[in-house]
Parts: C-alpha cells; structure tokens; sequence
C-alpha cells in the first residue's frame, strides 16, 4: 500500500510527496487537488475532498440515514474493536470508512459513495455495506446513476464473517441497478484490495481508475511471501490494470471530473429537455440505394483494392466526424485489450449511442499498432461487453466494420478465438435493443460478421463482403493466388451482389476519388451518420417490432430460397 501524507515535523504547513520526497506547501498541494506540482504523484484525497472535486458545486445532498458499526464478536486484538472505531472516529470525524448521498455531476443526478481510507484503512463492514447498498437502492428508487468511489484494505476482520458477507450484499444491489436499466461507475483509487477489489470495485458497468492507483486480491508483498514469486514494478498499477484488460480508462485526477461527464451525457437517455433529433429532413432525404439496378457497376477486384486503400477513413474517423463526445472503453475484463476494436459510447444526432468498430490507420506505424484491423479474442470480448452494457441501459447499438479477418495467430488461437467470435455473433441475437452495422471497408469473413448481425447492414458501394479473401480462395480452389481477381469477381463481394442476395439492406453512395483531398472523409462520414440515424429512426417509430424476433429472422432467411430441404420424406426445393 503507498504511503500516507508524511507530515514534516518541523513545519505542519508542508508535506514531502511519497511520489518524489519533494516538499509540496499544503494549500498549493490542496489547490492541485493533491497531485504533486513535481512528479504528478496523486496524494489521498479524503471522502469530503473527493466529494468536493467530483459533485457540482453546493449540490451534495448526504444518505438520510445514519448506520454505525457495532462489535458484534467482541473481538480483541492488541486493542478492542470498539476502542479502534472510537479512535477512528475522533480523527476522521466520520461515523465509518463512507461518505453517501445524492449530487450532480455537470448537471447529471446520480447516487455517490465515497470511502476514505483513513478510517480503519476503508475497510468493508457492516455498516458501509448498510450505507453502500443503500446509496444503491436510492439510486434505483430515483432512477439515476450509481458512482462509487473506493479506497480500501479490504474487507474488516474485526467484523469476521459479516464483513465477508458485505461483498455479496453490495453485489446484489448492484444486479438489482442492472436490471432496472441504470449505470453503474467505479472510480477505483488508491489503494483498493481484497474484498472491495473482488466485489463493487469491479462488479460496476464502467470502471475507472486514477492515475498512479493500485488494485488487486491480493497485495504484492502477500504474493511474494506465499509463493516466492517475483512481480515486475508497475504490478496492480493502473496502466498495468489498463494493459491486461481488467479496467476501461486511466484518468489522471484533473481530467476526471470531465471524463466522467462525458460519459454520463454520452449514455443519458433523452428526456423532455434534451430531445433527440428523431429523423430530421436532410436525414430523410439521406442518399440510401435499396434497388441494385441503380447501382453504378464495379469489377469487384477493383472493389477490393479501393476497400484497401489506407487513405479511406477509418472507424475513429467516422466517429470522430459523425458522432459527438465519443467516450473510449477498454478491456475484455479477463487479460487484455485490443487495439484493433474501438469501442464506446457517443451521440450520434442528439441520440445516445453505443459505437464500435474495427481500427485499421493510415500510416504503418498506426497499422501496426492496430495489427491492420485484425482482432484478438479479447477485441470481440470486448465489444460484446460493451453491446450488452449499451442493450441493458436500453442505448442503440452502431458497428462500423472493416476488418480483412480475425487474427490468425498462435496467441488468438490460445485465448479462444472461434469461442470469441461464435460468443459475439450469438450475444448479438440476444440484443433486445436496435443494432445497425456499416461495412465502410473489408468485410473480412467471421472476424467481420461477429460485429455484424445487426437489424440492419448497410455497406459503402465500394466496401466488400465475402467469406474469404479472393487471395485465399484463389490459393485454395484454383492454381495459384494469381487467380484472385477471378476469384473476387466469382464470390460475389459487391454491394451489387450483396443488395440482390439480401445480406445488405442498402448502400451508400461514395464520393467520387477527386474529391478525396477536399473534404471526402468529411463526405463519407456524413452519408454514414445520416443513414445509420435515419435506420435508428425507423427501427425505433416502427410498431410492434420485436427486435430481436426481428434480427433473428433476417439472419434465418439466408440460404433458404433454392436449397433442397428433405420434409417427411419428401424433397422439396424452395
């Protein structure tokens, strides 16, 4: 666990930073919210200071209720447990290790508990279980969001099984916030362990941790002692956390308060003062082919060569040119993140939308940072969490697709990848909320259908779609990988082709190349928002649709029309 303030003897007015061994003055640390001016390090914050730097101003409204510990086994170690909660209570000033009540967050409601480690280093007990699964339930009574904000040992000994019991007690209350549609945030801080770690730390729909801030099960000088195991420096640090999957944003304290407003105006439903532009006229008049015979033909070798170019925009372009305050998520929550999957929420037209895509880039060092587009298990892990979170707090569902497959490698091989890839595409016929999928690029086999089952697939008139590669199936079927023109041209990967055979239910129009310098990514985000708004609009004013009924329809049709079917029997063709 990392230091505490350490006081100067000398002079109560400065304070030497456990991060640098500088002297920070105490009223310019304060005014820094902590952080040292030398180093960044992020110095505690108590529960009021932290209430102070997350809650609107004057908006903190505390529990209306007031629950103590009490020593139920009597316990006694080098002092007893009551003696402990009254010395804990004269320092801090405080009844136990949290701080409740109703605030705003610019302007958002939401239900916040806040632990401060100084009291019995935020240990979990009875009552700050009490008090934590009440702020939850007031958070379901009102309808709004939960925050809550840990720092904590672990769960409190003195309190025996109790205590242990408080990890599931939280946990029920925060299923009871998931069923009712509301978000759920962690703000992990520094330290949070053992219990709080293995329980609402980590149960919340969102969860951020603070820069420099450590989490785990077990501590770094436990592992080490029990099994004689060497652990690298940054071990349980917040980047640490953020590289093997297990959190979704490292937020320095400065930029906190502003990232969590974001990402609760990016998933606040609309009410009656903040409409959603439901189809607006320039949406309704969206340039969207439905009848392949309009359609301009393309050699579908071509098709494949445009559909490559690094120069068309990629999924951050389009979300960064159609959509507004984007909020980024990371992590699979088992082992790692993949870069090659973006994946968020946003609003797209006023509208609160979940967003994701395949990241290809456009200069190689980009490209391989991304793997080109190709995702690990953990990418679609990862956007299926983020699908199920959007589906549960009733948000839309936009993918944007341009993969050239799954990565093919021994690590994705190891970590599941046909389970990852079978798990989204199953996961997206479960999403009772509406999904509309692009294909703005490469549709690349299974590694792009598993972000594509969606109520509606559009594709850019010169993306492609198809079951492999015209390389690999030209390798395969005919005498070398110099046939793969001939064999684009015979999978049928087009938009022309996938309009006549159903898969796609529209088409795109592009901009002509010479307008790629003056202002063509601009255009062709333009054409995407326009129509997946104008999709959205008519899935959700469409009555009695069951979407999920409906996706799944869409999906059993496929192949159905001139297959040879045996009936009692009897062989029939459709």
């Amino acid at each position: 666990m990392t230091s505490v303030f350490q006081r100067v003897p000398v002079q109560q007015s400065w304070t030497r930073c456990p991060g640098c061994g500088e002297l920070n003055y105490a009223k310019k640390l304060a005014r820094a919210m902590g952080v040292c001016p030398e180093c960044g390090h992020h110095h505690r914050l108590t529960a009021a200071e932290r209430i102070g730097q997350l809650a609107d101003p004057g908006s903190f409204e505390p529990l209306d209720v007031r629950v103590v510990a009490t020593d139920v086994l009597g316990f006694v170690d080098s002092q007893a447990y009551p003696d402990r909660l009254a010395k804990a209570r004269s320092a801090t000033g405080m009844d136990d290790a949290v701080h409740c009540g109703l605030v705003r967050l610019g302007g958002v409601p939401l239900m916040l508990a806040v632990m401060d480690f100084r009291f019995m280093g935020g240990s979990l007990g009875a009552a700050v279980g009490e008090l934590i699964t009440r702020t939850a339930e007031e958070a379901v009574d009102r309808s709004v969001p939960l925050l809550i904000v840990s720092a904590s040992g672990g769960a409190r000994m003195q309190e025996g099984v109790l205590a242990l019991m408080q990890m599931a007690k939280i946990s029920q209350a925060l299923a009871a916030l998931r069923d009712a549609g509301l978000l759920s945030i962690s703000l992990i801080t520094d330290p949070t362990y053992g219990g709080v770690a293995a329980s609402f730390a980590t149960n919340c729909d969102v969860l951020v941790i603070e820069k420099g801030a450590r989490m785990g099960f077990a501590g770094p000088r436990v592992i080490e002692q029990t099994i004689r195991q060497r652990l690298p420096e940054d071990f349980q640090t917040a980047d640490f956390l953020l590289a093997h999957g297990q959190v979704d944003t490292v937020q320095h304290r400065h930029e906190l308060r502003g990232w969590l407003r974001s990402l609760l105006w990016a998933t606040r439903c609309a009410d009656e003062a903040d409409e959603i532009t439901r189809m607006s006229a320039r949406e309704k008049t969206a340039p969207l082919i439905r009848d392949p015979r309009l359609l301009d033909p393309v050699d579908a070798w071509d098709a494949v060569a445009t559909a490559r170019r690094t120069t068309r925009p990629t999924a951050l372009d389009y979300i960064d040119l159609a959509f507004d305050g984007f909020v980024e998520l990371h992590g699979d929550r088992l082992a790692a993140d993949c870069p090659s999957i973006v994946a968020g929420f946003a609003r797209l037209h006023g509208r609160p939308v979940a967003v994701l895509g395949h990241q290809k880039g456009h200069q190689t060092a980009e490209l391989v940072s991304r793997n080109f587009g190709m995702p690990q298990p953990e990418g679609y892990r990862k956007a299926l969490r983020v699908m199920r979170l959007a589906d549960r707090l009733g948000i839309p569902v936009v993918s944007i697709v341009d993969t050239p497959g799954a990565y093919p490698g021994r690590d994705a091989e190891e970590h599941g990848q046909s389970v990852a890839i079978a798990e989204s595409i199953l996961g997206m016929f479960e999403l009772g909320t509406p999904v509309v999928t692009v294909i703005t690029g490469e549709g690349g086999s299974g590694g792009a259908l598993a972000l594509a089952v969606a109520n509606r697939v559009l594709m850019f008139e010169r993306a492609v779609y198809s079951v492999i590669t015209p390389e690999g199936c030209s390798a395969i079927l005919w005498p070398d990988a110099a046939s793969a023109p001939a064999a684009a041209r015979a999978l049928g990967i087009t938009a022309h082709n996938l309009l006549e055979l159903g898969v796609v239910d529209g088409v795109l129009p592009e901009p002509s190349t010479t307008d790629h310098e003056a202002g063509w990514a601009q255009k062709m985000a333009t054409a995407l928002g326009d129509a997946v708004s104008r999709m959205l609009a008519e899935l959700e004013q469409a009555e009695d649709v069951d979407l999920i009924r409906d996706r799944r329809a869409r999906f059993r049709g496929f192949g159905a029309q001139g297959t040879l079917i045996s009936e009692c029997g009897r062989e029939s063709v459709r």
